[in-house]
C-alpha cells in the first residue's frame, strides 16, 4: 500500500475540540512534526475534516 507523509503545517490553538482530537488522533503534537501513515479510506477521511491543518505528501 502506498505511505501518507502527513504534516502539521497551522496550530490547533483556537480550533474546535473535534479537530484537535483528529489530530492527535493523526498523532501530530507540535506545528511541522511529520508523521506517516498508511493510505486507507480511515486515515484519509481524518485528513479530510483537518485538511486546512495539514500538509499531504504521497509515497
Amino acid at each position: 500500500m502506498a505511505k501518507l507523509k502527513i504534516t502539521l503545517t497551522r496550530s490547533v490553538i483556537g480550533r474546535p475540540q473535534d479537530q484537535r482530537d483528529t489530530v492527535k488522533a493523526l498523532g501530530l503534537r507540535k506545528v511541522n512534526q511529520t508523521v506517516e501513515h498508511e493510505d486507507n479510506p480511515a486515515i484519509r477521511g481524518m485528513i479530510n475534516k483537518v485538511s486546512h491543518l495539514v500538509s499531504v505528501v504521497e509515497q
